[in-house]
């Protein structure tokens, strides 16, 4: 698990209006950092020339210095359009120092109107970084995005760039690739790229288009480390619909020895978010265009849209553990005895078992799950475990059944309908349990229940209190947690509406007091692997002053996986939430069952050790596996703090 970390500082650059040359928008840096301090080459849009492009700015190659990597200072152009192939202007520089020179691929424009015909890669060399004294056309093809590897492989220098970045009928899709060449200067050969273009499958990295209305294209120069080359890359989902299009970042490893080939890869790890990400000259855009380390931070810059520089910094051991293929369990570690609870054949418990909220009471672990009979009415069972995985006990009837009219079946006689996806918490001697009421008519709405804790032990289950809504009628409200102390005085409740998780503050759990507004707490991320939905999976636990909070996350295809979030003290902030999911259908029972694909949890319980053997205190994860049946897994809770800290 990793969390993307933007800088506070951002934008770092923005465009200047008493420079005319980079008046419009300063973007896509390319960042090289030495002894002396950072270097940044970035897109500079000018005003438009009014003989040549009359209608569009005209860009050039800008640099500015820093000796922190957040202020930067000494902007001037170092490139600008003179030669005939980019007199339209100069693009997306990618700079690697290489040795000793100086080398800025950039995008070169040759004509008006910008077409696949005369987009092309060029490059300028020089042996200062704002000294270049030479350039070349390099691709006789339509490409864009070129960079240099920052050092030799196997002997050879390697160049990575996209070719065929703009659409025509006979190259439809980018194609990302690597040159290799013995000396820089046989890249400047027009004959070298005729016979490269003519065995371009060759040349061609392992695909990372998921689907085919996709599109990719190089981002940052590759990253030498011990695990493999690091790319850092420009994703955009539904390229080919325009209104649809979602710009994203995303990263893997290529093998050190050959980088043709992938070791792993993340989904989209970030995505448009901020003010000056989804504000700009063309918005909605992320872009990487280069990655660099800095102490123990992978710092990946890109350019938010089309408009300014921004940097965002991943931990480096996060990352990289995040890419290993030897870690496909992500965080945490599921148990041999797994799925832990199964149907039994007859009654209320005769179709599915999922869904658990779960309670430790005098070192015995309660788990509350949600069962399903044939008529697909949902009730409320108990198992009870004292390792946390081995169920020592299982009631034989539901301990909590439908009883009011919002939760009583009203649908057809098989339509689902009842108590589903409890939560509970202790505050003071009372166990207060939330859970979704539905009577297959109306929209699911949130409950609550309470019980004494003494009652609760002595399996008095008849003293349940009468349960009320704390939603409201006729909204789809769902996924309720309470958090497990009050703040200030009051009960904070969480909830979904809709597809974002939301919070509201009640003075008591009465009935008739209902939660009626939205704290916005957590928003899908579109693009990302929780771009669908999201709602609060367990209670949150507390870690010093802030809270933990797991949540559930539905990507655009269905599939449902868990994330982190640190949450403030007042429980409502967010401040760090991981760019991947935590947990996720890996197994046959979490992706093949009532619905395939869903690890869902409701309830976890933290413990100083483990048999599964973690070490440390341990976090215990109870799922529903495919709405079907349920399972534990641990992790580390320090791993997962450390990770959001």
């Amino acid at each position: 698990m990793f969390v993307i970390r933007r800088e506070s500082h951002n934008p770092l650059l923005s465009p200047q209006r008493e420079r005319p040359w980079e008046s419009i928008a300063t973007f896509n840096p390319s960042v090289v950092r030495t002894k002396d301090g950072v270097h940044l080459f970035y897109r500079a849009l000018g005003n438009p020339d009014a003989l040549q492009t009359p209608t569009a700015g005209l860009s050039s190659v800008g640099s500015a210095f820093s000796e922190d990597g957040i202020h930067f200072h000494s902007r001037r152009q170092v490139i600008v359009p003179k030669e005939s192939w980019d007199t339209f202007g100069c693009e997306d520089p990618r700079v690697t120092l290489f040795e000793g020179r100086w080398y800025c691929f950039y995008t070169a424009l040759g004509g008006w109107p910008f077409g696949p015909d005369n987009i092309k890669v060029a490059v300028a060399v020089g042996d200062a970084p704002d000294a270049f004294t030479e350039r070349h056309l390099i691709t006789p093809f339509n490409a864009k995005a070129a960079t240099l590897f920052p050092e030799r492989v196997n002997g050879d220098v390697v160049l990575l760039l996209t070719a065929h970045t703009d659409w025509t009928a006979e190259h439809p899709r980018p194609t990302i690739a690597l040159a290799r060449a013995k000396q820089v200067e046989d890249f400047f050969d027009p004959e070298y790229w005729h016979e490269w273009h003519n065995n371009l499958a060759d040349h061609a990295l392992d695909e990372l288009r998921r689907d085919d209305g996709d599109h990719i294209e190089v981002g940052a120069t590759p990253l030498k480390t011990d695990a493999g080359w690091l790319l850092v890359y420009s994703y955009i989902q539904n390229y080919y619909h325009e209104r649809d299009r979602i710009f994203s970042v995303e990263a893997a490893l290529l093998t050190l020895e050959n980088p043709q080939k992938l070791i792993s890869r993340t989904e989209s790890i970030l995505v448009p978010q901020e003010i000056y990400e989804e504000y700009g000259l063309v918005p909605h855009i992320v872009f990487p265009t280069s990655v660099t380390v800095n102490a123990d931070q992978f710092e990946i810059w890109y350019g938010g849209a089309d408009t300014v520089c921004a940097k965002a910094n991943v931990k480096r051991s996060d990352l990289l553990r995040a890419l290993d293929p030897k870690q496909i369990a992500r965080t945490f570690t599921r148990a041999t005895q797994n799925p832990i609870l199964t149907p039994r054949g007859t009654g209320f418990e005769s179709q599915s078992v999922f869904n658990a909220a779960t309670i430790e009471l005098e070192g015995t672990i309660y788990i509350l799950y949600r069962a399903m009979d044939a008529l697909n009415t949902s009730t409320i069972g108990l198992a009870i475990s004292k390792d946390g995985v081995s169920i020592d006990e299982r009631l034989p009837e539901p301990i909590y059944a439908p009883r009011e009219s919002f939760e009583m079946k009203r649908g057809t006689p098989t339509g689902n309908s009842g108590c589903e996806d409890p939560r509970i918490v202790r505050i003071g001697d009372t166990l207060y349990m939330t859970y979704t009421a539905y009577d297959g008519v109306r929209a699911p709405s949130g409950a609550i229940s309470s019980i004494r804790v003494d009652d609760f032990l002595a399996r008095r289950f008849d003293r349940w209190s009468t349960p009320f809504l704390l939603t409201l009628e006729n909204v789809d409200d769902k996924d309720l947690a309470l958090l497990p102390e009050k703040i200030d005085g009051n009960y904070l409740l969480y909830h979904r509406i809709n597809n974002q998780i939301c919070a509201d503050l009640l003075p008591d759990l009465i009935s008739g007091k209902r939660a009626s507004r939205c704290i916005e707490i957590m928003t899908p991320r579109r693009g990302m692997w929780d771009g669908a939905k999201v709602g609060v999976a367990a209670p949150p636990i507390r870690i010093g002053d802030n809270w933990l909070m797991i949540y559930h996350g539905v990507s655009r295809h269905s599939k449902y996986r868990l994330g982190a979030a640190l949450i403030d003290p007042s429980g409502t902030v967010v401040l760090a939430r991981t760019a991947d999911p935590i947990f996720e259908p890996l197994e046959k029972y979490e992706q093949e069952g009532e619905v395939a694909n869903v690890v869902f949890s409701c309830g976890t319980v933290v413990r100083p050790s483990t048999p599964l053997g973690t070490g440390g205190d341990t976090l215990f994860l109870y799922y529903g596996a495919a709405d079907k049946v349920i399972g534990v897994a641990t992790a580390s809770l320090a791993h997962i703090v450390e990770a959001l800290s």
